[in-house]
């Protein structure tokens, strides 16, 4: 039977295997190992096999390790789900990074709401590019705006992009959708300091994202198991 830490070791490698196929430099996309759900002994199995970034997308779950695990100081603990503005103070005061900035209201939020002895909050918008009525997102038109604001809050850290693409679509659809997000990203790139993260691609669609230029692919199933 698989361990963590085994499990962990075969999505590295898939990892660089899918790299080297898309000619990129090696260690050049980052496995954020997306642990909601998971008991905090999984997460210490992890931590203990090398991980340091953890994704949750359920805030009171994610603030419960976190502070459970407050004495292991060099994990870096991801917002990724979708954020009520009323859940933003308890985000700011907890996590590092929040992936899933989906309009100008809870940037705002957070920006207040980040403690004054806490570094910058990073933060990447989410973008809904299918336009799916069942996924956070803002639409890329919207994206020079909020980019604008988010750029002048001193306790935001605007890092890039993360998208969720549509699941069960063909493979030229995913191809597409890819193609646009990382036309976004690298304009991005060329218009505003700092920015450096695309997250996308996940256990069934990684090798593609990392061919279209991610720089973050968030794992979770392959590396803890079915979800209880």
């Amino acid at each position: 039977m698989q361990t963590i830490a085994d499990r962990l070791t075969n999505a590295r490698q898939e990892i660089e295997h899918a790299i080297a196929n898309a000619h990129r430099p090696a260690h050049c996309v980052q496995l954020l190992a997306v642990s909601k759900t998971k008991p905090v002994s999984d997460i210490t199995a992890a931590y203990e096999a090398g991980q340091r970034q953890f994704g949750e997308n359920y805030i009171q779950e994610g603030v419960s390790k976190i502070e459970q695990l407050k004495t292991l100081t060099d994990i870096e603990w991801h917002m990724i789900g979708p954020i009520q503005s009323n859940k933003t103070k308890l985000v700011a005061e907890h996590f590092d990074w929040v992936q899933s900035v989906d309009r100008l209201k809870i940037a705002k939020r957070l920006n207040e709401q980040r403690p004054a002895d806490m570094p910058p909050l990073n933060v990447c918008i989410q973008l809904n590019l299918e336009q799916e009525a069942t996924k956070s997102g803002i639409l890329p038109a919207e994206l020079p705006d909020i980019v604008e604001a988010i750029s002048g809050m001193p306790n935001l850290r605007l890092r890039g992009l993360m998208a969720i693409p549509a699941a069960n679509v063909s493979e030229s659809q995913q191809r597409d959708t890819l193609s646009q997000l990382h036309a976004l990203y690298a304009q991005l790139q060329a218009t505003t300091e700092g920015i450096d993260t695309l997250s996308v691609g996940m256990s069934n669609d990684m090798a593609l994202a990392i061919a279209h230029g991610s720089t973050m692919v968030r794992i979770g199933t392959a590396i803890f198991g079915s979800r209880s």
